[in-house]
């Protein structure tokens, strides 16, 4: 493994670790509950389908990676 990958892998792990810890103190409550998830809940089953919330997460990875390529 390239001496490069250290500082790549050191901030995946700050990054996992801090959606953990919001995760964990409830800081992403909103994730999931916004206008256009699809949420179906009946007696004898949930069907739940997070469109808007995957479109949002889509949406800053692009822009996350498009500055990491571009500063780079």
């Amino acid at each position: 493994m390239s001496a490069q990958w250290g500082p790549i892998v050191v901030g995946l792990g700050v990054a996992i670790i801090v959606v953990g810890l919001l995760i964990w103190l409830e800081g992403l409550s909103w994730f999931g509950r916004l206008p256009g998830d699809i949420r179906i809940e009946r007696e004898s089953f949930r069907i739940y389908i997070p469109l808007v919330s995957m479109l949002v997460v889509s949406i800053v990875l692009s822009l996350l990676l498009y500055l990491i390529r571009r500063f780079r």
